[in-house]
C-alpha cells in the first residue's frame, strides 16, 4: 500500500504574512482555525462605485500600536457579511478578496475589514484561507522564519 501524498504546509499559530496588493511585505498574523473568514485591521473605509461595481478604499496600519507606514488600497467589494466575534457581538463587515503570501505560498483569501486596534494582531488568517493546503501546529510560531530585527522592532513601535 502506498502512502498518500500530502501537499500541506505546516504553519505556526502566528506567522509573518505579505500583502502584495497593498505593497506590505511584513504584517504579523494570527492563524485561527476557529475563525471562518480572515480579518484585517482597516480604517477610513470609503465605498465608491467604479465601472458599475462597488469598491472600497481603506487604510492599513501594518504595525501594532502605531500608524507608521500606513498603506492605502482600493479593492472591489466581494461581499457583505454579518460576523460574530469571539465575544458574541455581531457586526456587518465588507469582504474583499486579497492575495496573501504565507510561508512563501500565495493564496487568495476572503478578508473582512474591521478595526482591530484593540486586538493583539493586525491580521487574522481564518480557516477558509488555511484550507488551501496549510496545517496549523498550535505549539509552534513563525515556522516561515522571523522577520528581520528592524521589522520586529518597528512592529513593537520602536523605529
Amino acid at each position: 500500500m502506498t502512502e498518500p501524498t500530502h501537499s500541506s504546509t505546516i504553519a505556526g499559530w502566528r506567522e509573518w504574512v505579505r500583502l502584495p496588493q497593498a505593497e506590505i511585505d511584513w504584517i504579523k498574523a494570527k492563524l485561527d482555525t476557529g475563525a471562518r473568514s480572515s480579518a484585517l485591521h482597516a480604517f477610513d473605509l470609503e465605498e465608491f462605485e467604479q465601472d458599475g461595481a462597488s469598491w472600497v478604499r481603506f487604510g492599513i496600519h501594518p504595525w501594532q500600536d502605531t500608524d507608521v507606514d500606513a498603506a492605502t488600497i482600493e479593492l472591489p467589494v466581494h461581499d457583505r457579511r454579518v460576523i460574530r466575534s469571539s465575544t458574541g457581538h455581531t457586526q456587518e463587515r465588507l469582504v474583499v478578496l486579497m492575495d496573501l503570501v504565507l510561508l512563501d505560498r500565495s493564496v487568495t483569501a476572503e478578508v473582512t475589514l474591521t478595526n482591530r486596534d484593540e486586538m493583539g494582531f493586525r491580521m487574522l488568517v481564518g480557516r477558509e484561507a488555511l484550507r488551501n493546503g496549510f496545517l496549523v501546529d498550535a505549539g509552534r510560531s513563525f515556522v516561515g522564519g522571523r522577520a528581520p530585527r528592524a521589522i520586529r522592532r518597528r512592529n513593537r513601535g520602536r523605529a
